[in-house]
């Protein structure tokens, strides 16, 4: 693909209204990405105030994933090194238990053509459930916990992780060797992947 091509690609995720029938706000797809990122979040999807920002996470989740990775705003937010791009592109809505899962058709028409042309990508952050199943496949295990446990599996290149929203506060209490060993190797890779 092109320099000209991807563009265009990106310009038709902008204006995507694939799903717009089930979304409560509307479609507003929330992604980062550029050809050169060396870092890829995938993650689940845009919470109410990432719909509202259109800066993927600029919220809680946000703040506590830049510290999780030891960088800075700065950093996190250049395109040209961090690629972040969730399950689906543009807010659920909110269920009885919390934010909806991620529309199914973001993934089935946009992934594959994106990640296509991000050959530079060296490490991959895979956030959440929805994240793992697509990423990981028949690798990911029974639970999230479990599958985050195995981190050293999918190791060098995929790490899969919770989400940092506050809501996973329980979770992190529960299992203190995510902060304790996890996250230091992590932070190693992130830096070797942006050197």
């Amino acid at each position: 693909m092109t320099k000209a091509s991807f563009t265009k690609l990106l310009k038709d995720i902008q204006a995507c209204t694939l799903c717009a029938a089930h979304l409560p706000c509307g479609p507003r797809p929330v992604l980062q990405i550029s050809r050169s990122a060396r870092i890829l979040i995938a993650g689940q999807a845009p919470g109410s105030k990432v719909h509202a920002s259109g800066i993927p996470f600029d919220d809680a989740s946000g703040d506590r994933l830049r510290e999780w990775l030891g960088l800075a705003g700065e950093t996190f937010y250049d395109a040209s090194r961090v690629a972040i791009l969730p399950m689906g592109f543009c807010y659920p809505g909110t269920g009885k238990s919390g934010d909806l899962p991620p529309r199914p058709e973001c993934a089935a028409a946009w992934r594959e053509k994106i990640l296509r042309e991000m050959s530079s990508v060296s490490l991959t952050l895979v956030i959440g459930s929805y994240a793992m199943a697509w990423h990981l496949g028949p690798k990911a295990h029974e639970t999230l916990t479990d599958t985050v446990l195995a981190w050293r599996e999918f190791q060098p290149k995929l790490w899969p992780m919770p989400h940092p929203s506050p809501r996973n506060n329980i979770w992190l209490k529960k299992n203190p060797w995510f902060a304790r060993e996890l996250l230091p190797a992590l932070r190693i890779q992130v830096q070797a992947a942006l050197a």
